[in-house]
């Protein structure tokens, strides 16, 4: 079983992140979200105020963000619910990270699709680059974590780092985009075979005038 992940001690937590506000561009898009919700329905803007304040904390640590205790408090004076309304939205949904990870956060998808498709070579790529499930490698740079179905099945094995999705892993390309992402070279979502999106591995079999633009079909199939 992986190790909890470190969540820094109270004092630490409030001394650094006491005094979190909105940036100049934050608090910008934080009116524009506000206002897209009626008088009354200000809670409805939990999901997008974390993941707002997430990437705002990612940005003061040059990682991939999280959500210290205070960060939370703020959000919830922001909507005028109280903290726990807030805090069980954070942790119930698994893109809000309640410690704090890298600058890359590693999710392996370990359901059975990417389980059948090879998902233990992934997870052998990152051990042997040094991550270890439920922590961050001392650089800082990697958090590894073991997740549900990222919902790209079709193309296992998969991860998703940070907001992107890498898919049809296999160890060597694990590998080869661990190390890429750790020299800064620009790395390619998506598929890591050339595939496009989910189509069959050896291409499209059907509907094939689709692949480059909106083909009508209709005048042949009457």
């Amino acid at each position: 079983m992986a190790e909890a992940p470190k969540i820094p001690d109270e004092a630490e937590t409030r001394a650094r992140w006491g005094v979190f506000a909105w940036n100049d561009d934050n608090q910008k898009k934080a009116n524009e979200i506000l206002g897209r919700y009626p008088k009354g329905r200000e809670q409805s803007a939990s999901i997008p105020f974390l993941d707002l304040a997430q990437r705002q904390v990612g940005e003061q640590t040059q990682t991939q963000g999280w959500l210290p205790v205070p960060v939370i408090e703020f959000v919830a004076r922001q909507i005028g619910v109280p903290y726990m309304r807030v805090y069980e939205v954070a942790t119930f949904y698994t893109m809000f990270n309640m410690a704090p990870v890298g600058r890359f956060h590693v999710q392996v998808c370990g359901t059975t699709p990417c389980l059948l498709g090879g998902s233990d070579d992934v997870l052998a790529a990152c051990k042997n680059k040094g991550l270890i499930k439920g922590r961050t490698t001392p650089d800082g740079m990697f958090t590894l974590t073991e997740v549900e179905c990222l919902g790209a099945c079709a193309n296992a094995p998969m991860v998703q780092i940070n907001d992107d999705n890498f898919e049809d892993l296999d160890y060597d390309k694990t590998s080869a985009l661990l190390e890429a992402l750790a020299n800064g070279t620009p790395v390619t979502p998506g598929s890591q075979t050339g595939r496009r999106d989910s189509c069959p591995a050896g291409g499209p079999t059907s509907l094939k005038e689709m692949v480059d633009e909106n083909h009508d079909y209709r005048t042949e199939w009457a």
